[in-house]
């Protein structure tokens, strides 16, 4: 019997099996994920770097192999390959299995690493024991649970990029965009983060954002940079020019394309691996609306949680940050803020930091200085000194000589620090919390009336309503946490709301859900749903960017394989047959409606901003009374 699907339809003939050479190469890919598997379970394997080496090249063979009997066997051109007829994409059993398994993964991965052999306080096990040698190669150190689900996660995007080049290699667009993102994950998200490290510089991925890198302006992460010198300043000035120049300028040229389906690797990963589970994205109204109101009031969290914490940062309360990443290794640390984060926590954190001791200098004579409630844990000393006692030999520390101070204590005890011990000062900045606050305040006021004088027209009554409200909420938030209890949140300390944030957005959302539900939800869901970045350009790449998609409705046959394939969920046909232009926040540029276009009705441009959204459009009899428009004309 023929072996040839000649109808290219989605409800056509069901596919045809896999052949001899694709069963091989599944057999071939299934034996390196099985090694893996294996060492979950704590099976050994004595030469770790050879059957690493074994896992994820046969997982990489057989992915490629497989994918070349796909499609390059077949001539070019999308087919639609029965995908409403195979289970796996199409929600059916198989759909569901490998669903469950990657939310089993990331839960595993984010809440119980210590499953998959992470050892915090001695040698790894398990299957991060077999990335040790990977990890010590590139930056190193022993591998965490990050290091073997970034492994993963960038050989995903590299060998499911090979398959997603030969499947549209019909569209010179597609194949050069996924070469862009297989770049930027392979460099500046896996090898380049873990170079920085091996030469003692602070972990930095340049691709990653804020607000998706909502870490960037932590407290902790700000005392990296500083204390990296000249190379931490650099990472932390392109972090705010990449907020505030780079992103800008490029989405007004490009739209949000050029982040969103050229560089971020979760949409690398959704477009690469997430390819065949694209269709299955929700295109009713209802989900519409919902993405609305859902990534926008994300967008209105991480804003306020960020400015807090910044702000509880700046306001003598910046100790509160100090982590392990610190880089406090034999320095002697002051603080002077009782308030905030407990004393108790900020020694173990600089301990943990690898700090010699902790000394608090007490600013306010009338309130007894701070005393640990708690030692457990701690190992290092932690002293209690007058600054109006101290000055002179704070002033010397300061410059970097030797002094006694004074310790708070009946004994009238002293502790001198030589010359050469390294020190560092915190809850001393010059940027202060006012300046900030108000700083914040009035930028979104002034972008808030910005939009509502100058482009007011493109708004919706409803999207005019909603801003309204957004704006009226976060500036309340903002006073609220000017005037409230230092580094607090609606009463709330601004940096558990950061751990919040990071567990439900950063850990349940783009994980668990985002990842572990591409058979069920389709690949874009973190994306539509959660992403405060793709939010953000999406209301850049809506009101002020030179990107469109302009259709050619005479040519339209409304086959509906634009609107099928959406990762979005945006029902381009709509827009087709009328032959309007497309200009949706959503719309990450990923061009696949063009490519799966068999009239060529659909181009990617970027052109003038004048009638970039009332454009003419292919009038039909059902939409407009024609005789009451030309007489209107």
């Amino acid at each position: 019997m023929s072996t040839v699907q000649r109808d290219m339809s989605l409800t056509g003939q069901p596919p045809k099996t896999i052949n001899t050479k694709q069963k091989i190469a599944s057999f071939i890919g299934l034996t390196g994920l099985l090694i893996l598997l294996l060492a979950v379970f704590n099976v050994g394997f004595p030469n770790k770097t050879l059957w690493l080496s074994v896992s994820l090249l046969a997982m990489t063979v057989g992915t490629i192999w497989f994918s070349r009997e796909e499609y390059l066997t077949k001539h070019e051109g999308i087919k639609n390959h029965g995908v409403y007829f195979k289970s796996l994409s199409s929600r059916g059993f198989w759909a569901w299995v490998l669903g469950i398994a990657l939310t089993l993964f990331y839960v595993a991965l984010y809440w119980f690493p210590q499953y998959l052999g992470l050892v915090k306080d001695g040698d790894n096990t398990g299957v991060i024991s077999l990335f040790d040698p990977l990890s010590k190669l590139l930056s190193g150190n022993p591998a965490s649970q990050w290091f073997l689900y970034g492994t993963l996660y960038t050989l995903a995007i590299l060998v499911f990029g090979i398959k997603f080049i030969w499947k549209y290699r019909h569209n010179r667009y597609e194949v050069i965009r996924t070469f862009s993102v297989m770049f930027f994950q392979l460099s500046f998200a896996f090898i380049i983060p873990e170079l920085l490290v091996r030469l003692n510089q602070p972990y930095y991925d340049f691709k990653n954002i804020w607000p998706l890198n909502y870490e960037l302006f932590a407290g902790y992460k700000i005392d990296e940079f500083l204390s990296a010198g000249d190379v931490g300043l650099i990472m932390l000035i392109f972090g705010i020019l990449s907020v505030f120049v780079i992103t800008p300028i490029l989405t007004y040229k490009y739209g949000k394309r050029w982040y969103c389906s050229w560089v971020c690797g979760c949409g690398g990963l959704a477009e690469t691996a997430g390819d065949p589970f694209r269709h299955l994205s929700d295109k009713r109204m209802v989900a519409w609306k919902v993405e609305r109101w859902v990534v926008h009031s994300v967008v209105v969290f991480v804003t306020v949680m960020t400015t807090a914490v910044v702000f509880s940062y700046l306001q003598a309360n910046e100790s509160q940050s100090i982590s392990e990443w610190s880089n406090l290794e034999n320095k002697v640390v002051f603080m002077s803020d009782a308030q905030g984060k407990p004393i108790h926590e900020r020694v173990l954190a600089a301990q943990q930091a690898k700090a010699s001791q902790v000394v608090f200098i007490n600013k306010n004579e009338s309130v007894a200085g701070p005393t640990l409630t708690s030692s457990e844990g701690i190992t290092i000393p932690f002293y209690t000194v007058s600054e109006a006692e101290n000055t002179a030999a704070l002033n010397r520390l300061k410059n970097g000589l030797s002094a006694s101070l004074l310790v708070d204590s009946a004994s009238g005890e002293y502790i001198t620090i030589e010359d050469g011990v390294e020190t560092s000062f915190f809850d001393n900045l010059w940027i202060s919390k006012e300046f900030f606050i108000w700083f914040v305040i009035g930028l979104l006021t002034l972008v808030f009336g910005g939009v509502m004088l100058f482009r007011r027209e493109q708004l919706a009554k409803d999207a005019k309503y909603g801003a309204i409200g957004y704006f009226v909420v976060v500036i309340s938030i903002l006073v609220f946490t000017y005037v409230s209890s230092p580094g607090k949140l609606f009463f709330f300390p601004a940096y558990e709301l950061r751990q919040t944030y990071g567990f439900i957005i950063g850990a349940m959302f783009s994980g668990v859900i985002g990842v572990g539900f591409y058979p069920i939800f389709g690949s874009r869901v973190w994306c539509r749903f959660g992403c405060p970045m793709a939010a953000i350009l999406g209301f850049q790449q809506r009101l002020f960017s030179r990107f469109r998609i302009t259709t050619n409705g005479g040519q339209c046959i409304s086959c509906g394989n634009c609107s099928t394939y959406c990762e979005m969920g945006i029902d381009v046909k709509a827009y087709a047959q009328k032959g309007e232009n497309i200009v949706r926040s959503s719309c990450v540029g990923c061009g696949i409606c063009s490519a799966v276009c068999p009239r060529g009705v659909l181009k990617l441009e970027n052109g003038s901003l004048k009638g970039r959204i009332d454009s003419n459009e292919v009038l039909l009899g059902n939409d407009v009374n024609l005789m009451n428009y030309v007489n209107s004309k």
